[in-house]
């Protein structure tokens, strides 16, 4: 969501003691390693400082509820994953008799353990929720900050009971893994009860019956991934060596690069490749400092020093932009001849056959090398066993680069409408026949 939101001020007054909140997100900034691990907010409903309540995830990666700056309840686990969509159900009935029922707290099917939970008096009211007031996903109301920065789907209040997660999810007899869709069906959302959309047209629309569309603020970045799909991002955990620390934003989709020091090394992402045939798009949006070496490939292996650069040690392979050469264990690349260089702006599309050692660059939308693939290892012969996406830069330099899997967006930019040959993604590029963006189901289907 970045810095948009969506909000909606009620009218009337629903029941303020019973409630059931359900949402799934996947998160952008981490609190680990050098990332910074601001507050972020993913609910707030807000009358004022001293009536609201607001959900929000806190520096050291745990979930939070707070009413009216107090009674906060907080389970213990930590949801420090960016690869992966969570989900949490909030669950409030304050008639309970036992106070550790007036608020329950639901994570990917299971009640979770809580880290402290404060009383909440016994039929008293939330603090603004089902109230005739403020509700928000995506930032903090009153100090109009906090905004979330990741992806939010399948968001469902309802005014007037206490839920469970079965209304709202199911675990999937093949896999065991928890999936959207409950087993148990809602008959009625209560007043000021919604199921908002969340999809890539009409983010706030509701589609419970009672009307309660939500506004948006700003432009969201309307994806395409979901809780059922899941699409590779670039991964701010995987910093390896890097002791000054890339910067990541737009969902974890762009990456501002820290060579400080000559502190190279590459960025990697979330899905890893080990067979099948694979696209996707890298923008190389600014030069942040230094000179323009831009680098953009594949990696199998972890850097060793600060100085290993994406191409500059075995198993990893890195598209230079200033001279147009493809480097590998720190030199050309056999049969590189040809290549563009490139610059800001410039779209550099990568097509990866895992199935036949090769690997093709192409430059906004032209085949480099004569259309000849360069030779790569095969994956189970690698470090990790598997090719990852990548980008990064070399020397004393800094870079800001856009990655597209497809899920259509350059930071916040429209990508195009190219599509492949399974209907998956919103590339800038016509996608090679046979290739495929890299989402779960994909892979399920072609990896």
């Amino acid at each position: 969501m970045a810095s948009t939101y969506l909000n909606k001020t009620f009218s009337t007054t629903g029941n303020r003691q019973k409630f059931t909140l359900s949402m799934w997100f996947k998160r952008g900034i981490v609190p680990a390693g050098n990332q910074a691990g601001t507050e972020r907010t993913l609910f707030n409903a807000y009358q004022d400082s001293s009536n609201q309540d607001q959900i929000w995830l806190q520096s050291n990666g745990t979930i939070n509820y707070v009413r009216n700056n107090a009674n906060a309840v907080t389970p213990s686990q930590v949801l420090r994953d960016p690869a992966a969509w969570y989900h949490v159900v909030f669950a409030g009935d304050t008639t309970q008799g036992s106070n550790a029922d007036r608020l329950k707290v639901y994570i990917n099917g299971t009640q979770a353990p809580i880290g402290q939970q404060d009383t909440i008096t016994q039929g008293s009211n939330f603090g603004a929720i089902n109230n005739a007031q403020l509700s928000t996903f995506g930032r903090r109301n009153g100090s109009n900050d906090w905004y979330f920065d990741g992806s939010m789907a399948n968001v469902e209040m309802v005014d007037g009971q206490q839920y469970g997660p079965e209304y709202f999810g199911s675990t999937d007899t093949a896999t065991g893994i928890w999936k959207p869709g409950g087993s148990s069906a809602i008959s009625d959302y209560g007043t000021n009860g919604y199921k908002l959309k969340m999809d890539t047209t009409s983010p706030g629309a509701d589609t419970s019956g009672k009307g309660n569309t939500f506004t948006a603020s700003g432009t969201p970045t309307l994806l395409q991934g979901s809780p059922s799909n899941n699409w590779c991002t670039l991964n701010p955990l995987a910093v390896f060596l890097n002791t000054s620390g890339h910067t990541y934003s737009n969902g974890n989709n762009t990456v501002a690069t820290n060579g400080s020091g000559n502190d190279s090394n590459p960025s990697s992402t979330t899905l890893g490749i080990t067979t099948g045939k694979w696209y996707w798009e890298t923008k190389f949006v600014s030069l942040a400092s230094g000179t323009a070496y831009a680098l953009t490939g594949i990696m199998a292996k972890a850097p060793t020093t600060a100085g290993n650069y994406l191409g500059g040690y075995d198993d990893t392979y890195g598209y230079g932009g200033w001279n147009g050469t493809v480097y590998n264990n720190g030199g050309s690349t056999g049969n590189t001849s040809g290549l563009a260089t490139y610059t800001t702006g410039d779209i550099l599309s990568i097509a990866l056959d895992a199935d036949n050692n090769r690997l093709y660059y192409y430059k906004n939308g032209a085949i480099q090398n004569s259309g000849t693939g360069i030779v790569i290892p095969d994956a189970a012969d690698t470090e990790f066993g598997a090719w990852f996406p990548a980008v990064g830069d070399w020397g004393n330099t800094s870079h800001v680069w856009s990655c597209n899997f497809g899920e259509g967006f350059f930071g916040t930019t429209a990508a195009g409408t190219e599509a492949d040959d399974n209907g998956q993604g919103l590339f800038a590029y016509d996608v090679p026949a046979g290739y495929y963006a890299l989402n779960t189901k994909n892979l399920e289907a072609y990896g």
